[in-house]
This record gives C-alpha cells, sequence and structure tokens, in this order.
C-alpha cells in the first residue's frame, strides 16, 4: 500500500490569517460557554429578538411548494412590491430592473467590491464584514478617520479630506445607519452635505439601511434623495423584519449604475444562481402594506427605544462613554475611564476587555478591534437582543399608548437589565 502524503497548504494569499467573522464567531463561543453550564448574557451577536410577522410566515408555508429557479436578479412580483415599499417609504423611484435580490446582502456586498475596480472607502467604526471582504477580493481599503464626540460618524469634511487627495481614483464609500456599531444615525443636512461630496468626486455611494425600519422614531430618511444618480441603497428582511436566517436581502441601483447591477448579475448566475424562491415569493408579504406588520413595526421601535434609552443612562451614569441610540439595538460603550485600573488586571486592548468581561460576568461584547478601532482602545459593541421578543412585542401592545417605563423593562428585557447591572458591578469592582 502506497504511503499515504499530505496535501500541501496552498492557500489564496488574501484569505491567509483571516478570522471567522467576529459577530458569528462570538456568538458561537457565547453558546459553548452556555453549553458548559456558564450563564452567558448574549449582547455580542447582533440578532433581532423579534418573531419574524405572522402574515410573512403564513406566506412562506403557503409558498413551500415553490421549486423553480427563479430569475438571478429576483422574482419580478417580488422587485415590483419592494420598488413600491420604497416609493410609500422613502419617495424613491425604482422600476423592479432597478433591483436586485440575493441570498443576503452580504452577498451583494461582495459582488459589488468583485466587480467593481475601485476602493473601498468607510468610516472607521464599520460593520465587520466590510474590510474583509474587501480584502478577500484584493481591493485596497481607506478607513476614515472618525470621533467620539462626532459619536463616531463619517463627517463630510474627512471624506473630502480623503478623496481630494486623488480626486479621480475610483472608490465605493459605504455608510451604515442607523449604525452598527453605534446605533448612531444622520440628520438630513448631514446626508446632503455627504451627498454634495459623493457627487463632486462621483464616488459610488453604498447606503446601506439594513436599520432603517428600526430608527427608534420611525423617521429613516434614504440619501439616495440627495445623491440618486450615484447612491445605491442595500437593505433586506434581516433586521426590520427578524428573517436574518431567512437570507434575503437586495439592493437598488440608479438608472445610471444599471451597468454595474448587469455585471453582478452575470457574476451571480455563475455563483448562487437565485435566492430560494419560497422565501421570494414570501418577501412579497414583507414588503406590502400590512396593519399588522406595521402594529409590530410600530412597538418594535418603542421596545427598542425605550431599553437604549436606560442602557444609555446606565453607562453615562457610570462614566462610560457611548453615542446615544437613535436605531437599531447597538452601543458602542467607551470604558478608557478606567483605562488605568483595566492596565493593573492585565487589559490592554479591546480584546482583552471583552475577553475579561466575559470570563468574569458572562456578559458578551464585541471588541471594536473588530470594528476596525485601534486595538488597544477600550471600545467595545452591546447588541441589546437577549430578551424575549415576542413575549415583550405582547407586553408592549397591551401598554396601548402608555409609555413603557422600567417596571416594563424588568419584566420584558431581565436578562438585559441584569447584563447591565453585572457591568456596573465589575467596573465598580475596578475601583477598589
Amino acid at each position: 500500500m502506497a504511503k499515504r502524503k499530505k496535501i500541501p497548504i496552498n492557500l489564496n494569499l488574501n484569505v491567509r490569517g483571516l478570522k471567522k467573522s467576529a459577530t458569528l464567531a462570538i456568538n458561537e463561543r457565547s453558546r459553548k460557554l452556555a453549553a458548559q453550564g456558564k450563564e452567558i448574557f448574549f449582547l455580542g451577536f447582533g440578532q433581532s429578538p423579534f418573531p419574524v410577522p405572522e402574515p410573512v410566515v403564513e406566506a412562506l408555508k403557503k409558498n413551500a411548494h415553490q421549486k423553480d429557479y427563479l430569475a438571478v436578479q429576483g422574482l419580478y412580483p417580488l422587485r415590483q412590491t419592494i420598488a413600491t415599499y420604497f416609493k410609500r417609504r422613502q419617495g424613491l423611484d425604482y422600476s423592479p430592473e432597478d433591483i436586485m435580490v440575493s441570498p443576503g446582502s452580504k452577498e451583494l456586498l461582495f459582488l459589488l467590491q468583485l466587480v467593481y475596480y475601485g476602493d473601498l472607502v468607510m468610516p472607521m467604526p464599520s460593520w465587520v464584514s466590510y474590510s474583509p471582504q474587501a480584502m478577500i477580493i484584493g481591493r485596497r481599503v481607506n478607513w476614515v478617520k472618525t470621533h467620539p464626540e462626532n459619536d463616531w460618524r463619517l463627517s463630510p469634511e474627512e471624506l473630502e479630506a480623503l478623496c481630494k487627495m486623488d480626486p479621480d481614483r475610483p472608490r465605493i464609500v459605504i455608510i451604515n445607519y442607523p449604525a452598527n456599531p453605534t446605533g448612531a444615525t444622520y440628520s438630513e443636512d448631514r446626508l446632503r452635505e455627504i451627498a454634495a461630496i459623493a457627487r463632486k468626486y462621483r464616488v459610488i455611494l453604498l447606503s446601506d439601511e439594513i436599520y432603517g425600519e428600526l430608527h427608534h422614531s420611525g423617521r429613516h430618511v434614504s440619501v439616495a434623495r440627495y445623491y440618486p444618480e450615484g447612491t445605491i441603497v442595500s437593505s433586506g428582511l434581516s433586521k426590520w423584519c427578524g428573517a436574518g436566517g431567512w437570507r434575503l436581502g437586495m439592493f437598488l441601483f440608479p438608472p445610471d449604475l444599471r451597468w454595474l447591477l448587469d455585471a453582478m448579475a452575470v457574476v451571480a448566475s455563475e455563483t448562487y444562481t437565485s435566492t430560494s424562491a419560497p422565501i421570494q415569493y414570501a418577501a412579497i408579504t414583507a414588503f406590502e402594506e400590512h396593519p399588522v406588520i406595521e402594529r409590530q413595526l410600530h412597538e418594535s421601535r418603542r421596545i427598542l427605544r425605550v431599553l437604549g434609552q436606560y442602557l444609555y443612562r446606565r453607562l453615562r451614569e457610570l462614566h462610560i462613554h457611548t453615542p446615544e441610540p437613535q436605531g437599531g439595538f447597538y452601543l458602542f460603550p467607551d470604558f478608557s475611564h478606567y483605562q488605568k485600573a483595566l492596565e493593573k488586571r492585565g487589559v490592554q486592548s479591546s480584546a482583552d476587555l471583552c475577553e475579561q468581561l466575559l470570563e468574569e460576568t458572562g456578559v458578551a461584547l464585541l471588541p471594536s478591534y473588530d470594528f476596525g478601532r485601534p486595538s488597544e482602545e477600550l471600545t467595545a459593541r452591546l447588541s441589546y437582543v437577549d430578551f424575549d421578543g415576542e413575549k415583550a412585542l405582547k407586553m408592549a401592545a397591551s401598554h396601548g399608548d402608555k409609555p413603557l417605563d422600567d417596571a416594563f423593562m424588568q419584566a420584558c428585557c431581565p436578562r438585559v437589565l441584569e447584563a447591565m447591572d453585572r457591568i456596573a458591578d465589575w467596573v465598580g469592582d475596578l475601583q477598589q
């Protein structure tokens, strides 16, 4: 019998050293620790706590028999419904031909960077997968400085400073708002200013609005209103519809970028082929006007608003700075007030901070390093989703129009509140 020889390791240089997506890794780590009997508070993984609205679930059941391969660009009636939805919500004019549906907006982001030859530009911090995707493809990443005084938002001034260094260089500029990881959003004036810079330097603006419907006041505004010819809007079902595992996302292109959509569709035809047929048929219901869905969205925003504000106040009382949350379900706490005490305990980085917090309190956060911040910075992402969303929706509805108070949160979100108490006790021990 011939002696077996090991197959040599010949990895693509662009993927050597890459880690598994930080959000998925923390979820798996937390679940493993929980399975070992440790009490874990899941504030690391950003998954919606709310159920998929019942009309959308019923639509999926009715369409489970759908088995045909659908068009690469997406089911035409679904794209029609999405176009109507964005007209109704944002006053934006799209045709079905302007829309591409895929198994998650993450896939479309990857295809965009693959087919467009240009740099990726984004604020620091940004969602964990933007930069690794660019590295896999071999694109240059330009991080734009942001500042805590501006709640870590991209500023027009910093964007222009980068663009004017090489004004003709092709670029994709990503803005994500309400933002992951900070929970902050942009005023209309700031959106106009960013749009003006994007137009001036003829960059493609990718507006990731996956959390748009979870703006805590229901007042999300798309930057595509101010730069329609150069903005691609990204959205999907994962956050506002609670259907992350369904894997359905979409890009909406201006007609001037149809050539880019066509190129992405060609690559999609040779990779994932098309998006799941039953999911696409069910998604038509998600984007139609429906009182049950509207009511659930209203209650979801109310719950996230009051919970976010409570945690924001608690953190500020502890001298832990964080932007005031305006949408989604994230906070970006800065523990630098305790830097000297943390250094005495061997904490030198955001990774050390989160590791020690997880080991000593069971509270899982994500280190800011995974979002592009310097490793020595003592910031992290907190995702306030460890509660029973279905129960919370029912209790919020029973309150009618009465304000949701601390008693409501204690009844509906006890694990998030306990996690906050554990953080408070932990930083209190640091001062002793």
